[in-house]
């Protein structure tokens, strides 16, 4: 995302202006597209790591693509992107996804570019110190600590005297994340929370108390500071590894309550410094009211904006690109929220196996996606896929969509289609040792 320097939303008034040129630093998936799309005449420059250059959509379409280590300093990505700034002047900077969102924000800094401010980023992605922002301003005051080590993480749960969850400091899809009570399974929680993850090396392991209760997500978009709340959404999670099984938007919740994760989002979003663009957090609603488990400056993932945009009619990812174009979308999300223009509630489940093994063959496709209110059945491991038990997300090896009138019917109808499907593995005989 880019802050918006314009509140031009005039046809007339955009093609009066100098083209622009938007550097999107990571792949950006379609945004480089949007954006082009969105106001003609604008030009993307495209930098990622080296590793995801094959990921890049259309790389051709592009002014250029600069591929750089994911290992290298900060100071050569400002020194690449400074390099392309000179020669071919960067009017705005935008990022649309997780990774490498630390390099957009200190890039954004160098070349005087308006962005999220490097701190926010920082907040966002170091989940022990969003804890202590938000503790600091008043905001949540679950316990945690970042841990160094095995013996500061029994002390902290032995204090806490209560379940708690131990996961990495900084990454995303659930991965490495334990509930605990005590004894022997702090060893491998801390050894597990420590490792790497999505290509993200270990920033350190956060253990905080446990949070009870029903789970949900707030997709917003912040203009000039002001936030809007678009979709409260239900989420559920696997018990055991937390990774998420399925999402229902609207949450059928009492409209007193929906007030109340709202505004406790907005302050968390306010003690963070979010001034602009998507934002993506999640909460569990305890009996003493919402606390946040994390945020993000991004659109949430699990086709969350696909969910909201049936539910209430708004479209996130159309609202990021044209607001990294200077334009103001606030108005426009207010005015759709207020026509009431969703068709419904919208869910999706994830479907996974319990055993390892090598994927052959996805059964059941054509039958699931005919069942009621199903609008989509998709796998999304391939044959030859290695898969295993539910670790994170990128475990889940398909999904099924619906759309009904109601919460739970369209996430029983979501659910039904996911668990209708079968998947036929390749397994070996594991080499045992006997005794």
């Amino acid at each position: 995302m880019s802050a918006p320097t314009s509140a031009s939303t005039d046809a007339s008034a955009s093609s009066a202006s100098p083209p622009e040129h938007v550097l999107v630093v990571g792949t950006g998936r379609d945004f480089p597209a949007r954006l082009r799309a969105a106001l003609p005449g604008t030009r993307t420059t495209v930098m990622c790591q080296l590793d995801y250059l094959d990921k890049v959509q259309e790389p051709g379409a592009n002014a250029r693509v600069v591929g750089v280590r994911g290992d290298a300093p900060d100071e050569e990505w400002i020194a690449l992107a400074a390099a392309a700034h000179a020669v071919d002047p960067f009017t705005r900077i935008g990022t649309f996804g997780e990774r490498d969102q630390g390099r957009y924000a200190v890039v954004a800094e160098a070349l005087g570019l308006p962005a999220h401010s490097p701190q926010t980023v920082t907040l966002v992605h170091d989940k022990a110190a969003m804890r202590v922002r938000l503790a600091e301003r008043g905001v949540d005051t679950t316990a945690s600590a970042r841990v160094d080590d095995l013996a500061a993480l029994r002390a902290f749960v032995r204090s806490v005297g209560g379940p708690c969850v131990v996961k990495p400091v900084s990454s995303s899809g659930s991965a490495g994340v334990t509930k605990v009570s005590g004894g022997s399974e702090l060893t491998e929680a801390f050894e597990l929370a420590a490792g790497s993850y999505m290509g993200l090396s270990s920033a350190g392991v956060l253990v905080e108390e446990f949070l009870t209760g029903p789970q949900f997500s707030v997709e917003a978009f912040s203009e000039g500071g002001e936030h809007v709340m678009i979709a409260v959404t239900r989420k559920y999670s696997d018990p055991a590894t937390f990774v998420e099984l399925g999402h229902v938007s609207p949450a059928d919740v009492p409209a007193d309550t929906r007030a109340g994760i709202e505004a406790y989002v907005a302050a968390v979003l306010d003690a963070v410094g979010i001034e602009f663009g998507p934002s993506h957090t999640e909460v569990v609603l305890t009996p003493a009211g919402p606390r946040v488990i994390e945020t993000h400056v991004r659109m949430g993932g699990d086709m969350i904006p696909t969910l909201a945009l049936e539910a209430t009619g708004v479209d996130i990812d159309d609202c990021a690109a044209r607001q990294t174009l200077g334009e103001k979308v606030l108005p426009g999300i207010r005015a759709r929220l207020a026509e009431g223009s969703g068709q419904g509630c919208s869910a999706i489940w994830f479907a996974s196996v319990a055993a390892p093994g090598t994927l052959e063959e996805v059964v059941g496709l054509e039958e699931a996606r005919a069942l009621p209110d199903v609008t989509e059945v998709e796998p999304t491991a391939r044959p030859g896929t290695q898969v295993g038990a539910l670790a994170s997300s990128e475990s889940r090896v398909a999904y099924a969509r619906a759309l009904a009138p109601t919460e739970g019917e369209a996430v029983r109808a979501a659910k039904a289609a996911a668990t209708a499907l079968e998947f036929r593995l390749r397994v070996r005989t594991p080499d045992i040792e006997t005794v």
